[in-house]
């Protein structure tokens, strides 16, 4: 049953993004399905976000449809499936045929044009302040970065799997129990993270356009035990030094000597000169300065979250609880991918993403203030509770573009609640229970099961829900007292006759489109 859903949702998704012919590439991440399209235009954005499976929709350098964790890795099969099926028929024929291309969604052309100060409303400021947001960060840092991100998400499922088993083995081991299994179990946590170098390498090379295996061979270099015999300046290396931004830089110089091999090697040499070019020179550069320059990097991003923690955990909590959201809209958060990873790889987990993860929270608890406030305002308390549940999860784009950015006043207060619970975290890291997670990518209720650090589980979890608590109550009550205007108040607090609260014709609110992730949640 499970599968004819998965595979009802692909159906119902696929005529509306203008069909297998308008599909030119498929992929996922934690939560959400990116399509390349070739006509933009084509899809069906209303009708796409009434579907009851979609919690909204990204337009980014890829089309992005938000399912939610576990549901994109199980439809993302299915869509695939019934686009390779479809191959043949619609590459016959034009990718707006088909019975899905008939009429236009509701809300859009020859729709009912929807009223003021209603959910549809702040969905159609919110889709203008994303693409301003999107024509701001593109710029080439920007741009950069988020190449760079897309190394890393790929990655999020296998850290996620290895770090919850890493989460089970640490509790049998404290438990003293089945110490049979403790061994095998430490081996398939520690597996994937003894190799990740490899990875991020070949992902580096694919996303930078050159060879994927050459880069993953240059940055498998690093991991490599005899590399502990090579002395460079003065000291000699250790196997993983620099560890994945070694590894990255080291994939990025291999791409770079590759291309440059592919504009001078003759052709009929090119089969044998360039991959061994490539790998000479990328290798030896990495050997004999790439690595350690990177390990000093690594251990010195190592060293300062430990002492910003340590010494200012309260303060420096709050700064960044209170501003991710803001980085994300700038764009600027997926420069702490990298960073996370690298904590993962030197302390077995990141104690930054607890805290950034309070932004999350403050944000649910600014949308519940918001429905609270405006009791009147069917259209969007309908939206507030089609996307709750998903913010509860940790994915709460929905409700930033949909409700709390279009509203102004709420978005800050949002931030205010992160800084909140993000304080409380960091204060806690300031008293010696440091507070990290195993993985990047989930947030909110779903980050429970990567919570680690160095004291029991049980204070993990307890510090942890005890800061989402106070992210939800600080959000809540600076957007119930400070959020509002009264001109905004009388002018929100209406019900319009399009937005009475009655359930719409599909059984669920459209959830307005959906900014950028925050992290590799997805």
């Amino acid at each position: 049953m499970a599968t004819d859903k998965n595979r009802a949702t692909a159906e119902a998704i696929l005529p509306l993004v203008g069909g297998a012919a308008n599909v030119t590439s498929v992929a996922h991440c934690m939560t959400r399905l990116r399509l390349g399209l070739r006509d933009r235009s084509l899809v069906q954005d209303e009708a796409l976000k009434a579907l009851p499976a979609v919690l909204g929709v990204v337009e980014d350098d890829t089309y992005q449809i938000v399912l939610g964790p576990g549901a994109v890795a199980r439809v993302t099969p299915e869509f695939e499936s019934l686009v390779a099926e479809a191959g043949d028929t619609a590459a016959a024929g034009p990718a707006s045929a088909g019975p899905a291309q008939e009429a236009p969604a509701p809300g859009r052309d020859g729709g009912a044009p929807a009223r003021p100060r209603t959910a549809e409303e702040l969905a159609a400021q919110g889709a203008q302040m994303r693409a301003a947001r999107k024509a701001k960060n593109a710029t080439p840092v920007k741009l950069f970065l988020r190449r760079v991100a897309n190394i890393f998400v790929p990655l999020i499922p296998a850290l996620i799997g290895c770090g919850i088993i890493s989460g089970i083995n640490g509790l049998l081991t404290n438990l003293h129990w089945l110490p049979s299994i403790v061994p095998a179990l430490a081996a398939l946590a520690s597996g994937f993270m003894s190799l990740i170098a490899v990875f991020v390498g070949y992902n580096t090379a694919k996303e930078f356009g050159g060879t994927p295996v050459l880069g993953g061979a240059v940055a498998a270099i690093t991991v490599f035990p005899g590399v502990t015999a090579v002395d460079a300046f003065g000291q000699k290396l250790a196997a993983g030094q620099g560890g994945v931004l070694g590894a990255l830089g080291a994939a990025l110089l291999a791409v770079t000597v590759e291309k440059w091999c592919r504009r001078w090697v003759p052709e009929a040499l090119d089969v044998l000169v360039t991959p061994t070019l490539t790998v000479l020179v990328a290798g030896l550069v990495t050997l004999f300065g790439l690595m350690y320059a990177a390990g000093e990097v690594a251990s010195a991003i190592g060293s300062f979250a430990t002492w910003l923690l340590s010494n200012g955990g309260a303060a420096a909590g709050f700064v960044l609880g209170g501003l991710f959201l803001p980085l994300v809209m700038l764009g600027l958060h997926q420069a702490l991918i990298p960073i996370h990873t690298t904590l993962i790889q030197q302390q077995g987990y990141t104690v930054l993403l607890p805290i950034l993860a309070m932004a999350g929270a403050g944000q649910v608890g600014a949308a519940m203030a918001v429905y609270l406030r405006l009791p009147r305002n069917g259209s969007i308390r309908r939206t507030i509770r089609s996307a709750l549940p998903a913010g509860f999860l940790g994915v709460g784009e929905p409700l930033i573009y949909g409700v709390s950015l279009p509203l102004g006043r709420p978005f800050v207060t949002a931030c205010v609640g992160g800084a909140f619970g993000g304080g409380f975290v960091g204060l806690f890291n300031q008293l010696g229970d440091a507070v990290g997670s195993t993985a990047i990518g989930p947030s909110g209720w779903a980050l429970f099961p990567l919570l680690a650090g160095n004291k029991g589980m049980g204070v993990m979890i307890s510090v942890y829900a005890v800061g989402l608590v106070v992210g939800y109550l600080a959000g809540f009550l600076a957007t119930y007292w400070f959020g509002f205007t009264k001109t905004m108040l009388r002018e929100l607090n209406t019900e319009p006759e399009a937005a009475r609260e009655t359930a719409p014709a599909t059984g669920r609110e459209p959830v307005p489109a959906a900014p950028e992730a925050a992290l590799p949640s997805s």
